[in-house]
């Protein structure tokens, strides 16, 4: 089951952080094998991504999703508060289905509607371009990065949405961490090395790169650098996640 997350709604010093950088209520493992997907075809079944995440979280709160949905007022005024509410709609929803957070015990889950999201991001950015911190504020605007994130069955709109929430960043809009991760999440999913190392999957009750790290001696020096904290401090957040994951293996296994 995926159980990713995206960070903790605003405003940030609400919640603690882990070594990794994100609030402990929203520290997950990326605990990833992916493969690169078509993203030429408009089924969305057709189009669903054709490999499993494994990824587990850390906590046993998730702020993100709570045992309600209603959506607070943004922390500051924003020029787009009705895609705001979508945009954070969409989280919620997209959690829910990976995580069941907020829904009644024993509720079985279906299977994510990425595709579905994605689509519907696509037709936001035409019409209003990357959703900034301006016009949905900083939730939002990491709700719509949490949606890139998971469009794992296309990787050319995920390459054009790095692309955009790097301008976003550059001009004080967007999340360095959210766009750190993306782009770890792309070059993973096109089968390249990694520049912060946050895509991560368990081998043999380890965490471990998904793929190799661009210049790994100085990876501490770029994590700091967009707000995350060392990479060994990171590995050790998710050693117990993995841990399970290895007991859960043994376990199913006849």
């Amino acid at each position: 089951m995926r159980t990713e997350v995206g960070r903790a709604s605003e405003p940030r010093s609400s919640a603690a952080r882990g070594p990794g950088g994100r609030p402990l209520a929203l520290l997950v493992a990326l605990l990833v094998t992916l493969a690169a997907c078509s993203s030429t075809s408009e089924d969305p079944v057709a189009s669903a991504p054709t490999t499993t995440t494994v990824e587990a979280i850390t906590t046993t709160t998730i702020e993100a999703i709570a045992t309600t949905t209603t959506i607070g007022a943004p922390a500051t005024p924003v020029t787009h508060p009705e895609l705001r509410v979508e945009l954070l709609e969409m989280r919620i929803a997209d959690q829910q289905e990976r995580t069941g957070e907020g829904l009644p015990p024993g509720t079985k889950l279906g299977p994510p509607q990425d595709f579905l999201r994605a689509e519907r991001l696509k037709e936001i950015i035409a019409e209003h371009g990357w959703p900034t911190i301006a016009m949905v504020g900083a939730d939002g605007a990491s709700a719509a990065w949490l949606v890139a994130q998971h469009a794992d069955h296309d990787l050319a709109f995920q390459q054009a949405a790095v692309e955009l929430l790097r301008t976003a960043v550059i001009g004080g809009q967007g999340d360095p961490i959210d766009l750190a991760y993306l782009e770890d999440r792309t070059s993973v999913n096109g089968g390249q090395p990694q520049v912060w190392g946050t895509q991560v999957r368990c081998r043999d009750g380890r965490p471990d790169p998904a793929t190799p790290i661009v210049d790994q001696g100085t990876v501490d020096e770029r994590r700091a650098a967009v707000g995350l904290g060392s990479l060994a401090d990171y590995h050790a957040e998710l050693a117990m996640a993995c841990a399970d994951e290895a007991a859960a293996g043994v376990e199913l296994t006849p």
